[in-house]
Formats: structure tokens, sequence, C-alpha cells
């Protein structure tokens, strides 16, 4: 079985709610929100990581951070390849049908007259 991940950065605060007045209580809700959220697009939490992540500092300056990222997956979909319609035909078997299969292939044009500016021999 395959699957596809989706990578997302973990919430920094805490979601006001009613009943909710610890800063604890607060966060879990925002990271309960986050993951009801995308586990209603059939995404199945994984795992919680921590990563470095280099930023700038200034103008010169570079420093390190750590970045707690939140890990879903799901089951890849197998491509739905669609199988092409036959477009088989008969070939004509009389004389008749092929000159009427050749006629509607080819369009019939007018004949077309000389311009008036060609001088009649």
């Amino acid at each position: 079985m395959s699957y596809e991940y989706k990578v997302v950065p973990a919430p920094m605060r805490g979601v006001k709610a009613k009943g909710l007045k610890s800063v604890e209580y607060r966060f879990a809700h925002a990271l309960e929100t986050t993951m009801n959220d995308l586990a209603a697009f059939g995404w199945e939490y994984l795992r919680t990581d921590t990563l470095p992540c280099e930023q700038r500092e200034g103008l010169l300056g570079k420093t390190t951070v750590f970045q707690n990222m939140l890990v879903f997956r799901r089951t890849k979909l197998a491509p739905q390849v669609a199988a092409p319609a036959p477009t088989l035909t008969a070939p004509p078997k009389t004389g008749a049908e092929r000159v009427a299969a050749k006629q509607q292939q080819t369009p019939v044009t007018a004949p077309q007259r000389p311009s008036p500016d060609v001088a009649a021999e």
C-alpha cells in the first residue's frame, strides 16, 4: 500500500474558546482543531517532529531555530486509467458503399470559374 504525506506547522499559540481558561487547554484545542480539520479530508495523524531550520538574523547573520511539524498521511489513490472506446468500423463491402463512404469523407466543392481578369482565349 502506498501513502502520501502532508506536513503542517504545529500551532504556536492556543485558540480562545468558550470554557477554556488555561493556556494548556487553549493550546490543546488549537492542536485538536488542526488535526480534526485535516482528518475531515482523509488525513491520518502520524507523528510530530521537531526539525532544525536556518533563518537569517540581521544582515549577514544566520541562526538555527527548531520548528514543530505535524505529519499526516493517507493512502494514495491509484490513478484511474480510462480504456479508450473502440472506434473500429467495418470496411464497406460493395462498390456503392465504398463510393458513399468516400463522398462522406471528402467535401464536394463547386467548380471554380476563371476570374474576369483572365482574358479568354
